[in-house]
């Protein structure tokens, strides 16, 4: 089996390349649906992130208050540390779960906070990044996603650069184009680098 990531920061395209790759028939293991599973109400990892943050992490049904948490990490880097190094371990092993039930000859893992410790943890073949100019991504979220522009700003600045993506990837796909022009690289992508398998 080939393992290939797909990396990049808010507003990127990540989740547009990643949904494409899904059409196309490949599977697909996501970071943002591990954590989604390993933060229902009553698991553990729910229970440790309410001990280190208070019961402010859950809603009144006991499950996951993502929305609350993602203003708090991205203003307070402290907070960032403490919940990574809660989260972290639990997507990584519920990932690695996942591809143990998959029979595929490629199968594509979506990781937004990529590192290079994560190559060997899933013996990954490659890593795609997906990149776009700042300005580009501030734009789309503040279109798309309804924030304001110094939301937008501090959440790219919270993450990693393009520069560091860039330099931990075999492969960059720079989506500042339409989305036509995306799916294009991509497919071509697939046609060279994954096809043969």
């Amino acid at each position: 089996m080939k393992r290939i990531a797909i990396t990049g920061g808010i507003g990127s395209g990540k989740s547009t390349v990643t949904s494409y790759l899904h059409s196309l028939g490949f599977a697909i293991v996501d970071a943002d649906e591990a954590l989604t599973a390993v933060t229902q109400a009553n698991t553990p990892t729910l229970a440790a992130l309410a001990d280190a943050f208070g019961s402010v992490v859950m809603n009144p049904d006991g499950s996951y208050n993502r929305k609350f948490m993602a203003k708090l990490v991205f203003s307070d880097s402290n907070a960032r540390f403490r919940l990574n190094s809660i989260t972290h371990k639990a997507i990584g092993q519920h990932m690695t779960h996942s591809l143990k039930s998959i029979e595929a000859k490629v199968v594509f893992l979506a990781i937004p906070l990529f590192r290079e410790a994560h190559r060997e943890m899933f013996k990954l073949d490659e890593v795609w990044a997906v990149i776009c100019p700042v300005e580009i991504a501030i734009q789309r979220l503040v279109e798309g996603r309804g924030m304001s522009v110094q939301d937008a700003e501090s959440r790219i600045a919270s993450q990693s650069s393009n520069e560091e993506r860039v330099a931990l990837s075999d492969v960059v796909i720079v989506n500042e184009g339409t989305i036509d022009d995306l799916y294009r690289e991509v497919k071509e992508l697939v046609a060279t680098r994954v096809a043969s398998e």
